[in-house]
């Protein structure tokens, strides 16, 4: 900076206009890029730390219905032990009504630490009215710093997260 003042600000401009456009492309990716549609069985995948829906069954309960969703939680790393931090995963019907994972004790936590190569299964139930209807499973990341604002495809701006439809 010392009697080159001229030349950090023109490499400054550079760098602003390179990381403006970087951002105007993942803005329109997002605004143009399908949602992720998972089936059961289909992993969703954070680097090497991956969930997928395993099973789902439906019971009636009350005015509404139950359902017990089983989520294989794995990693596909190689020598080391990992986890993910701030997984979420939650019901939404078609009209976009989410219902959150009723809390159990004996939940296995999404954010379990993972030996290499290592699954667990991790069990969730939601109590969804009746009149809720085409249901899915919601799985995103929620509250710490949102990095994914800045990948190209991935849960950005624009972009809903991604949702395994039940069969």
């Amino acid at each position: 900076m010392r009697r080159q003042g001229a030349r950090a600000l023109a490499i400054l401009r550079k760098i602003c206009v390179c990381a403006g456009a970087y951002l105007a492309v993942i803005a329109i990716a997002s605004i143009f890029w399908p949602r992720t549609v998972l089936h059961v069985g289909g992993p969703q995948c954070f680097d090497d730390w991956c969930i997928a829906v395993e099973n789902v069954s439906r019971q009636p309960a009350g005015g509404g219905a139950s359902y017990e969703v089983t989520l294989r939680l794995s990693s596909r790393a190689r020598r080391i032990s990992q986890r993910e931090n701030g997984v979420a995963v939650y019901l939404t019907d078609n009209r976009g009504q989410r219902y959150d994972p009723v809390p159990r004790p004996s939940d296995v936590p999404l954010n379990v630490r993972l030996g290499p190569q290592e699954s667990v299964p991790a069990t969730r139930v939601f109590a969804v009215p009746s009149d809720a209807h085409e249901p899915g499973l919601v799985i995103t990341h929620e509250g710490g710093f949102p990095i994914g604002w800045f990948i190209i495809g991935y849960e950005t701006w624009f972009r809903k997260p991604a949702i395994v439809r039940f069969e």
